[in-house]
Formats: structure tokens, sequence, C-alpha cells
């Protein structure tokens, strides 16, 4: 982030009031950059700088949206919508993590880095389109209806929850690319033909993959690391797979491009494109920003409000719905995981198993415990006899971990004599295999499992 803001003359409207509550609102920000490296100052700096800010903001955002009404500006609900967002949502909720966190360097690069990014961005865009729509096109000119953007953010709220155990709130619901802190940006696109694209920006303050997934794969690194990046990349094709569930023929889109880009080619998709959502999230272990591009959306989004007038039959509805949902994912494959030492006998289960099954393959208790985190699976076939760490010691682990202990574990072995069934009963497997069995013998025990939920006979 530069140190100072610096005005503009592509920043002038021509407006003159308007110009100088722009000016105004840069000054302030300056104020706070400027001292708010400095401890003994920082907190009693960014205090009054907010209040003044606040202060000036709701001034131009009143003095705006009267010149707009005076010329018959037909964008006025839009940037009324903008401004009611940053005012209600996103100052408040930065202002919260400030106070939460007495001022913390992060808290401090997190209401910098959103609001200078606000201030500068919505100047040169839906600003400027008011006096030179030639010149300057709105970004959100394309805005989805505010329940269905309240809508997806409950999804991603849930879904954050649900996989890293944290509890989100969104900052903004019109995200417009500002920049905080370190980032990731992490680009999926998924296609139907040459026609029809699906595009996802997922943006990652890096100490929020540290504290999630560093910590999953138990690594020490306090920065980023192959690993780290490997796992975020499958982490968050999970996460957007998880998303497209809740639109209908999301599953007939098959993923076309991955990559990861840097923050000016991040800024150069999201300015070309309108996204159909763009939210920005705080975590409480750092920031994460969702940006979904696809024009389809306009068309079908998420579904009307539910409100008093519509509930029993929008219920009734959803309620059909999800039970074709529920059928249709129970005849998904299920996902089962071999974790055996020997590479032949890996690669002869998935070619036994894969056409009825979604396979994973380990050789290893640590690679064991990092696919169940990146891909949680049904069941798991365990050598038991493996060097180093043997079946025993593996299983030992994965009950030990409470988000894991109650998947499914069936041992694969070389031995029935009664010592080594022994061994293995009081460990409390949902049964065990003979790796010396035939190929059919073991594919149909391995559906009889799956057909009855319950042991092998």
């Amino acid at each position: 982030m530069e140190e100072q803001l610096e005005w503009q003359d592509r920043f002038n409207l021509g407006v003159d009031y308007i110009d100088r509550e722009h000016r105004k609102l840069f000054s302030i920000m300056n104020k706070i950059l400027r001292y708010s490296k400095e401890e003994e100052k920082r907190q009693w700096v960014c205090e009054e700088g907010i209040k003044y800010f606040k202060g000036h903001a709701l001034k131009h955002f009143a003095e705006e949206e009267g010149f707009m009404a005076s010329i018959k500006y037909e964008g006025l609900e839009t940037h009324r919508r903008l401004h009611k967002n940053f005012q209600k949502r996103t100052l408040p909720e930065l202002e919260k993590e400030l106070l939460q966190t007495n001022y913390s360097p992060e808290a401090i690069d997190h209401f910098t880095g959103v609001c200078i990014g606000w201030l500068v961005g919505h100047t040169l865009t839906e600003d400027l389109a008011i006096v030179s729509p030639e010149e300057a096109a709105g970004t959100w000119d394309h805005l989805l209806p505010e329940e269905e953007q309240a809508a997806m953010g409950e999804v991603i709220t849930h879904l954050i929850y649900d996989m890293f155990r944290l509890d989100a709130r969104v900052i903004s619901e019109h995200y417009g690319g500002e920049k905080f802190g370190k980032g990731i940006y992490y680009r999926l696109v998924y296609s139907i033909g040459e026609a029809k694209k699906w595009e996802f920006i997922l943006v990652f303050e890096e100490r929020l993959l540290l504290n999630t997934i560093g910590n999953m794969i138990n690594t020490s690194s306090e920065k980023m690391n192959a690993m780290i990046m490997n796992a975020t990349r499958y982490a968050a094709r999970q996460f957007v797979d998880r998303v497209r569930g809740h639109f209908p023929d999301s599953d007939k889109y098959e993923l076309e491009t991955e990559n990861l880009l840097n923050h000016e080619q991040f800024q150069r998709i999201f300015k070309k494109q309108t996204p159909q959502y763009s939210l920005l999230f705080d975590t409480g272990a750092g920031y994460f920003a969702y940006c979904a591009i696809a024009p389809h959306l306009i068309q079908g989004g998420m579904g009307p409000a539910i409100n008093a007038d519509n509930a029993m039959v929008e219920i009734q509805e959803y309620l059909d719905k999800n039970e074709q949902e529920n059928r249709a994912v129970a005849k998904k494959k299920k996902k089962i995981l071999v974790v055996d030492d020997s590479m032949v006998v890996r690669q002869s289960m998935k070619e036994l198993l894969e056409e009825d099954y979604e396979i994973t393959l380990a050789s290893s208790g640590l690679a064991t415990i990092r696919c169940i985190t990146l891909n949680r699976p049904d069941l798991i076939l365990l050598d038991y006899e493996m060097p180093v760490c043997d079946g025993s010691q593996v299983l030992s682990m994965i009950r030990s971990e409470e988000d894991f202990a109650d998947i499914a574990v069936i041992f694969l072995t070389g031995r029935v004599d009664r010592e080594s069934v022994s061994k293995i009963v009081p460990l409390k497997p949902a049964g065990y295999l003979l790796k010396t069995l035939k190929p059919a013998e073991i594919k149909k025990n391995i559906d009889n499992y799956f057909e009855k939920t319950g042991s092998l006979s």
C-alpha cells in the first residue's frame, strides 16, 4: 500500500462541492496513514480520523445523491445502494474490528486498505460515470437483488464455519477489489462449451490460510509455502463446488482453467467484467473475498426471499426440491481412501473400485491425515501391516481427531490367523478384508458395506 494518497486531476468530477468532499476524504485517509505507524499516536489518530471520515462520508453521500436526483441520473438507486452498504455495513464492521483488537496494526491495515480502495475505485467508476458516462462505466451496472446478495452471504458464512470452524461476518456485499494485507488471489473458470462460462476469484489474506490450512496440515511454517498453496487450491475447489451446488445445472459445468493471480492481474479481470456476487468477509482469522462472474446468474439467482405472504409455498417447494437433491446425492459416488505402502496394491484397488467409487490414494499415516483433511472420505481401506507407522497407529490418529472419529475404517490385511485377528478386533474397525481374496469378492464386500451401512459379513 502507498504511504500517501495523491489527488489527481482524473478524480475531479467538475462539481465543486462534490470534488471538495472527495479531496477532504483523501486528506483524512492520508492523516490516518501518516500517523498509524506511530504506536503512541495510533489509537488517538485513528479514533479522530474515523470520526471525521464517517462524518464527511455521510455528508458527501447526501450531497452526491442530491446532485444525481437534480439531474435525474438513472443510476441513482444503484449509487444509493452502494452508499448504504458502505455506511451501514462496511464502516461499522471495520470499526468494530478496530475496537475489538485495540487498534492492532492488522485492523488498521484492513481499515485503511478497504476504505482507500473503496474511495479511489468508487470515485473513478461510479462517481465519474455520473458526469462522464462515455469515459467511465460503473462497476455495479448489473447488481443482483439485495435479497440474493444476502442469501449468498449466508451460504458462504455457513460454509466457512462448516469447513474451517470460523464465525465469519460480511464486511461488504459489494467488494470492489480493495487490497487488504498480503493477499492470495485464486481464479477458477468453469464452462459449458465456448459460450457459457462461470468464473470465481477467491481472495485470501495470507494469515487466514496460515491459521486454517496451515494448522490442518500441521505445518510450523509462518509464511506461505508450496504445501499450503497446494492444499489451499484443493480446499478452494471444494469450497466453490459446494457454493455452486446451490444453483441449478451447476454440475454440467466443467473446470476449464485455474490460475494464481497477483493483485494487478486480479484488478484487470475485476475491472473488465461485472461480478454478480462480490462479497468481503472478516473470518476472525483473516479477511476473505468471494467473487463470482457469471452473467447467467442474472436470469436465475438464489430464489425469492421468504416472507409472510409466500412462506408456506416457498417452504414446501424448498422441501420438495431438497428431497430431490438428497436422492441425487445418494446416487453420487461414495468416497474411498485407500492407504497402503505398496504402490501395486494401491493401483490395483483403484482400478478395481474407481468405476463405482471416487478413489483417493495415500502411502503413509501423514498422507492419510492430509487426504482426510482435504477430501473427507466415506470409507478408509487401511493396510494393517505398513512399516514405520502401522495400521493400528494410523487408526489411533484418526480416532484422536474429533472431526474424523466417525469415519469408517476397514483394515486390509494379508493374515487372518488368531493372533493377528486378536490385535485388530479391539481397535473396533468397521471390518477387515484379506488382500488374498479375489478382486470380485473384495468389491462385493465393499458394495455390501455401503448397501447395509454396517460391518462386513
